[in-house]
């Protein structure tokens, strides 16, 4: 099967360069959010206040996010989400670029941007199975990968670059510019219609609605209740032990790399291989998660989350490395190794959830997904710099390497997440049932 397959399909292409736009902004916003607040007071701490803020925002929304995305049209969310975020972060430009910043108002802004932000993830996520046919699913989770993650190699120096020689306030500025453009191509999903995957029937008691172009089963009696909507998101949930073993490690993981590479890391950088040159790191990892990408999609295994799993553990290698030996060509080589592992896992995990969770629920469960992800992500960030500050750099990033590790191990030592297999696509011979039954 070619790994270009779902680009002959309109509404994937909109996605995929809505995704794309807003990606080559994100690559350079947080580099220059960082060096603005850490040329407005030097502090760790404030900086990992200011990222935090959004996050915390971002994690508070997300659940109702999900459930609004499997109610109203998930175009209609993202379009509203770029124009918002627009507003958001030209106002931070404005106010980075006047020299009137300060710390509460940048944490006010951050929030509002991580609200709306969080209005359309999880509808960004769920949209995509409604784009591409069911057997096309794995390669365009991973073309999404590729190109999204070519954005950044291309966003991550530039930014580096914009804020050494023009100041941060430009990156910030070029950011909400791509939020105009991701909107634009969101709007295009309005449109078009999605073709047609292999034909399944749909279960009895339902009918079928217009959901973003394409035609899909839906409930009989639509629920109106949000309460009730976000128990049956919990429910699908915490059913799946695979599902929710992972999302509590990632919990972990995410709060050690948040407050180890994203905070602790430009202040590493400034003090020893210098600003201008923190972006060609994160362009390094980019670059290891677009080959990744690309080798994800073509791979074949009977356990794909197995797989991933034991990918996940080099994640470690940066954190480790910034502590260890905060050398140009080691940061590189580990950064760019980190990403080509994680991209196995996301690729895997992605098309796992979308394999084992029903469509029409399938938004809801990825907002559990993140909450759980995401929660201890503010937590990370804000606690770095306190705790750096208190036992120096070099023992909070070893550290935060040794959680990384133990919550890989904590999530292999999970049967479900060891045996969880691939499911044939509707529509094949034996669809429905995993390949090593089928093997049998």
């Amino acid at each position: 099967m070619s790994t270009l397959a779902p680009l002959r399909h309109v509404p994937f292409r909109f996605l995929l360069a809505g995704r794309t736009v807003t990606a080559l902004g994100n690559a350079m916003a947080p580099i220059a959010l960082a060096f603005a607040v850490l040329d407005l007071t030097g502090s760790a701490g404030d900086l990992g206040l200011v990222v935090g803020a959004r996050m915390v925002a971002h994690v508070l929304v997300l659940l109702v996010a999900g459930a609004l995305a499997d109610r109203l049209p998930k175009s209609l969310l993202m379009i509203g989400s770029g124009l918002a975020a627009a507003v958001t972060q030209g106002a931070v430009a404005a106010l980075v670029l006047t020299g009137t910043a300060t710390v509460p108002l940048l944490m006010a802004l951050s929030a509002v941007n991580g609200v709306v932000a969080a209005l359309a993830l999880p509808a960004s996520s769920a949209i995509l199975p409604q784009l591409v046919p069911t057997e096309h699913r794995q390669q365009a989770n991973g073309l999404n990968r590729v190109v999204f993650n070519a954005a950044y190699i291309v966003g991550a120096p530039v930014g580096g670059i914009l804020v050494a020689t023009t100041g941060p306030g430009w990156g910030i500025a070029a950011d909400a510019l791509t939020f105009l453009l991701s909107a634009a191509c969101f709007a295009g999903l309005r449109s078009v219609s999605a073709p047609a995957g292999p034909k399944s029937a749909a279960p009895a008691g339902s009918k079928t609605a217009e959901l973003d172009g394409r035609k899909t089963a839906e409930p009989a009696e639509r629920k109106t209740s949000m309460v009730r909507d976000l128990r049956e998101g919990w429910t699908e949930f915490r059913s799946r032990t695979w599902l929710w073993v992972v999302v509590a490690g990632f919990c972990v993981m995410n709060a050690a790399l948040s407050g180890g590479f994203n905070v602790l890391g430009p202040v590493v950088a400034d003090k020893t291989i210098g600003r201008h040159t923190w972006g060609f790191v994160l362009a390094a990892q980019t670059v290891g998660m677009v080959l990744g990408a690309v080798v994800a999609m073509r791979v074949k295994a009977r356990r794909p989350l197995l797989v991933g799993m034991l990918c996940t553990g080099f994640e470690a290698l940066p954190l480790l490395t910034l502590g260890v030996a905060p050398r140009l060509g080691l940061l590189l080589a580990a950064a760019f190794l980190a990403g080509f592992m994680i991209e196995q896992f996301i690729v895997a995990w992605e098309t796992s959830v979308q394999e084992h969770v029903p469509a029409e629920k399938l938004a809801r469960v990825y907002s559990y997904d993140m909450v759980g992800s995401f929660v201890a992500i503010p937590v990370g960030q804000v606690a770095a710099g306190p705790i750096a500050e208190a036992v120096g750099l070099r023992p909070t990033l070893v550290g935060a390497a040794g959680l990384v590790v133990l919550a890989v191990v904590a999530m292999l030592c999970s049967r479900e997440v060891r045996n969880l297999r691939h499911v044939r696509p509707q529509g094949d011979q034996g669809a429905g049932k995993p390949v090593e039954e089928l093997a049998a």
